[in-house]
């Protein structure tokens, strides 16, 4: 009996200690899968892109000369014109020489419009054109006999003069440097130039004309640079002579201006230009001389893009 006891006694510890042994290796594992399980790691998340960003161009390149592929220019030019002119006979009698703002009364101060546009061809290849107009008239008592073509004009006449000068010009340049902020190009033109002159007194009948037009072709450069986002600084020029038979000739034309750029595709500047050309002919329907120097300030209105 004492023997049945200690046999049930034991069996009942080693059920106790496999009992807890198990729970022991239940709240282990529960320990295990909490050290083994890790939490999540919070991410930022992105903010969501925008319709407008979705549909907005790349920022366009900055504005100004040496990114425009067209533009067209207005100006109100003031210039001081110096005129010198001499209209031969038909038989070859030298005529007198004239001033025509001193001896024909002619403005020196003529208030006149400018104009001019360019093309840009590809990347580095230009090409300009400009259009300058100096129509002048007077009336005046002579103070001297004048010579005038196949008419002698003599002291106190009233003479009625009206002198037309135009000139365009027709310019391509290749950019031999081109970077972001600056351009240079070189190149060649063609200015053409068309002058009439006339001179009468009405008191006797009397009347003169002369037209004539010539072309002058002549090496070009002109550069451009973008200071800022809206100040820019341009600037060209033109020259050429020649002596051929009996004309003999010379042209130069130079012009600097400051442009302010107010909207992306308008711009305001401030220019200077100076103009010189001399022509003596001997054997055309002008024979004579024309020496006309135009040089002055200009304002003027840029529209490009």
């Amino acid at each position: 009996m004492h023997q049945t006891w200690l046999m049930r006694a034991a069996v009942a510890v080693v059920c106790l200690l496999l009992s807890g042994c198990s729970v022991m290796d239940m709240f282990r594992g529960r320990d295990r899968d909490v050290v083994e399980e890790e939490p999540p790691v919070a991410r930022r998340a992105e903010p969501p892109q925008k319709p407008s960003d979705v549909l907005k161009a790349p920022r366009p390149d900055i504005a100004s000369p040496v990114s425009d592929y067209f533009y067209v220019r207005g100006g109100y030019f003031m210039p001081k014109v110096t005129t010198t002119l001499r209209l031969d006979s038909g038989i070859g009698t030298p005529g007198t020489v004239l001033s025509g703002e001193d001896d024909l009364g002619l403005s020196d101060a003529p208030d006149q419009g400018s104009a001019e546009f360019m093309i840009r061809m590809r990347e580095r290849n230009r090409l300009r054109v400009n259009f300058l107009q100096l129509d002048r008239d007077s009336r005046v008592d002579l103070t001297r006999n004048i010579n005038f073509g196949d008419q002698v004009f003599l002291l106190d006449d009233r003479v009625a003069t009206l002198l037309d000068w135009r000139m365009i010009s027709m310019t391509y340049t290749y950019s031999i440097f081109k970077r972001e902020r600056f351009e240079l190009g070189a190149g060649l033109g063609v200015h053409v130039l068309v002058a009439e002159a006339r001179g009468s007194v009405p008191a006797r009948n009397q009347r003169e004309r002369a037209t004539g037009a010539g072309a002058f072709p002549t090496i070009a450069a002109d550069a451009a640079f973008r200071i800022s986002k809206r100040w820019a600084v341009t600037a060209r020029g033109q020259q050429f002579s020649t002596k051929v038979g009996g004309f003999d000739g010379s042209i130069s034309d130079y012009h600097l201006d400051v442009q302010y750029r107010m909207r992306r595709n308008f711009a305001i500047g401030l220019g200077y230009t100076a103009t010189k050309v001399n022509v003596e002919v001997t054997d055309s329907d002008f024979p004579g001389l024309f020496d006309i120097d135009v040089k002055g300030p200009e304002i003027f209105l840029r529209a490009s893009f």
